[in-house]
């Protein structure tokens, strides 16, 4: 065999039998570590090749979005405000459409929920309901999101437009 041309001066196909060469000594000594861990009764899964997922589940593997979404929002302790996002986002589902369709969410602090209904009715029904809705959000987003409802009627229009107004409480025939 001739001298070895040293890497610098290397080129060409001399350069590519150089790198054939490593990459057969490295193989070589691969099989040759596993042939011993064989020998000796170890596992030789730990002297496989980098890069190797095999036959089974790998983290490296495809992940489903969903699942990776959660274990982000678990990792960054996201998962109080999803739930409370959860219900505005699906008022629906929280409660049913029949409740849905007559009263929406309008804010929530520290567990407190507030409910706007359409008429004052369905807020006296609401009321009378309040425990249901509550058991009901929690069995949708889960428990210690929504602790406690405020419900209230319509919102009577304002009459205090402009600079100058009469104080009262408006036309007393329609609001009072």
């Amino acid at each position: 065999m001739a001298d070895p041309v040293p890497p610098a001066e290397q080129n060409g196909p001399e350069l590519a039998r150089a790198a054939l060469d490593a990459a057969l000594k490295k193989r070589a000594a691969r099989h040759q570590a596993a042939a011993e861990a064989r020998a000796k009764g170890d596992s030789p899964a730990r002297y496989r090749p980098r890069g190797y997922s095999g036959p089974g589940p790998d983290p490296r593997d495809p992940a489903k979005l969903g699942d990776v979404l959660s274990r982000l929002m678990k990792a960054r302790g996201w998962q109080r405000p999803t739930a409370e996002a959860t219900v505005f986002g699906e008022w629906e589902k929280c409660v049913g459409p029949d409740i849905a369709a007559h009263s929406r969410p309008v804010k929530l602090e520290n567990g407190e929920l507030t409910v706007e209904a359409e008429s004052t009715a369905w807020a006296t029904q609401l009321r009378l309901l309040a425990r249901t809705i509550l058991t009901r959000i929690a069995g949708t987003v889960g428990n210690n999101v929504v602790t406690k409802l405020h419900i209230h009627g319509p919102a009577a229009p304002s009459w205090t437009h402009g600079r100058k107004r009469v104080r009262g409480t408006g036309p007393g025939d329609t609001y009072g």
